[in-house]
């Protein structure tokens, strides 16, 4: 089942609305373009872009997949690989996100993409397997978004969830980030790198700047623990990853 353009359904929340929800939010349009500098540069987004490749081997191939707050379907583009017959529904409520995805991975025809919230989402008990990765921290009400993912899987499906936890060091990133890029790169090549990738430090801090003024959720592993067993959820494996900067769960829907 494929689709080369994405579909959009009604959804309830007004522009004001959101603006009230979040008054202070990353711009996700122009993060955009400029997002795939991270799986392309940052050795931390390739480890977690191979733990979760490390991951499908594990587990029999899904019939449903939904890849919620996908982005530029860069896990959606794993998990197509790796399972060519299965359904995979690439959920992104950010319109350039989904174009960028749309455009990287036109070869896999057994994607759908939806223009939407998670919360919009109507599907009950349909997925083997929903794929969260650093998304559910930006949503509104992320304890009820993780009822939502339990809502959308079958009972015994699986969750894949890496979440940001903690609050962005932009400048600790800047420097990490630098400082592997010139040892790889030199220090022209370094330079250049971030110029064409300043659209993401400018996005980072707005990220930041969110998570102070509580319009991101942050968390310790504790508390996402609670959360996820709260929505009904077995955890199955539990570590900080990305620096020790967001939480990586294995997770099933109770049955």
């Amino acid at each position: 089942m494929s689709s080369s353009a994405s579909k959009k359904e009604p959804s309830p929340r007004s522009p004001a609305h959101l603006e009230a929800d979040q008054p202070v939010r990353a711009d996700w349009s122009a993060y955009a373009a400029a997002y795939d500098l991270l799986s392309d540069h940052n050795p931390e987004y390739q480890a977690l872009m191979q733990g979760f490749e490390d991951f499908v081997t594990t587990i029999e191939p899904p019939s449903v997949i939904y890849d919620i707050g996908g982005g530029t379907g860069n896990y959606t583009q794993i998990a197509a690989k790796a399972f060519p017959d299965s359904e995979i529904r690439l959920i992104e409520p950010d319109p350039e996100m989904i174009r960028a995805a749309q455009s990287k991975l036109s070869a896999h025809k057994n994607i759908i993409y939806y223009n939407l919230d998670l919360q919009d989402v109507s599907a009950t008990g349909a997925a083997d397997l929903v794929i969260c990765v650093h998304a559910l921290y930006a949503m509104p009400d992320s304890a009820r978004r993780l009822h939502d993912l339990r809502r959308i899987l079958r009972p015994g499906g699986y969750l894949y969830l890496i979440d940001l936890g903690r609050h962005m060091d932009v400048a600790d990133w800047r420097s990490y980030l630098f400082t592997e890029l010139k040892r790889k790169h030199g220090l022209i090549g370094a330079l250049k790198i971030f110029w064409q990738g300043r659209q993401v430090a400018k996005q980072n801090k707005a990220i930041y700047e969110a998570q102070m003024k509580g319009s991101y959720w942050t968390h310790t592993e504790e508390e996402i623990a609670s959360a996820v067993t709260a929505a009904e959820f077995d955890i199955i494996r539990q570590e900080a990853v990305y620096r020790d900067q967001s939480d990586l769960l294995v997770c099933r829907a109770k049955v």
